[in-house]
C-alpha cells in the first residue's frame, strides 16, 4: 500500500493548475495510479486528483462505491483513470447537490454546488489510449469536481449558499433523512 497524505486547501499544489502528464514511464505511471488508488480508498473518497497527493499532474481517478459518507450508494462504477482530461460537452440542465472534499477540512465540510447534469469528457486511460465518456449523475459530478482540482479550483469556490454548509455529522444526518 502507498497511502499518501492528502494536500489540504491552502497548499500551493491545490491552487495551481496541473501540468499535462506526458513522457512518463509505464513504471512511474503505475506508481502514481497505485498511490492515488490506495489513498482514495483509505480516505473513503470516490474521486481523487494528482494535486490532492502533492502531484501537480493532470490525472485523476474515480470509483463510485460505498464509503462512510455514501453508505446507501446505488450507482456503483468501477475504478477509472483519466489522464489529461477535458470536458468537451455539458448539458444546459444543471443540478444542485452537496459535495465534500478530502482536501477541505479532511472531508468534513459539505456544501451545495450547481453543476451540469450531463457531460462528455475526453481523456487518456492508464494504457495511453484516448477515450470519450458521456455520463450523468454522480459520476458526472465527480468528474467535474476532479477536473476543478486540476485547474486549482476547490468545491468551496463554487458553493451556492454558504448558509447551507454542513459539517460531516450534520451531512450524515441529512443523508439519512432522504
Amino acid at each position: 500500500m502507498a497511502i499518501k497524505t492528502i494536500s489540504e486547501i491552502g497548499s500551493k499544489v491545490i491552487r495551481t493548475k496541473a501540468l499535462p502528464l506526458t513522457d512518463i514511464s509505464p513504471k512511474k505511471l503505475v506508481k502514481i495510479i497505485t498511490d492515488l488508488t490506495d489513498t482514495m480508498r483509505n480516505e473513503g473518497l470516490v474521486g481523487i486528483a494528482g494535486p490532492q497527493i502533492g502531484l501537480g499532474y493532470s490525472i485523476f481517478l474515480t470509483e463510485i462505491r460505498k464509503t462512510k459518507s455514501r453508505k446507501n450508494i446505488t450507482e456503483v462504477d468501477p475504478l477509472r483513470v483519466f489522464i489529461n482530461p477535458e470536458i468537451v460537452r455539458v448539458s444546459k440542465h444543471t443540478q444542485d447537490a452537496y459535495e465534500g472534499c478530502g482536501s477541505v477540512c479532511n472531508g468534513g465540510l459539505f456544501g451545495i454546488v450547481k453543476r451540469p447534469e450531463k457531460i462528455c469528457v475526453r481523456a487518456y486511460n492508464e494504457t495511453g489510449e484516448p477515450f470519450e465518456l458521456e455520463t450523468s449523475g454522480l459520476l458526472a459530478r465527480i468528474i467535474q469536481h476532479e477536473i476543478d482540482h486540476l485547474n486549482g479550483i476547490c468545491f468551496i469556490d463554487k458553493v451556492t449558499d454558504t448558509k447551507k454548509l454542513l459539517g460531516r455529522n450534520e451531512y450524515l444526518k441529512w443523508k439519512k433523512q432522504l
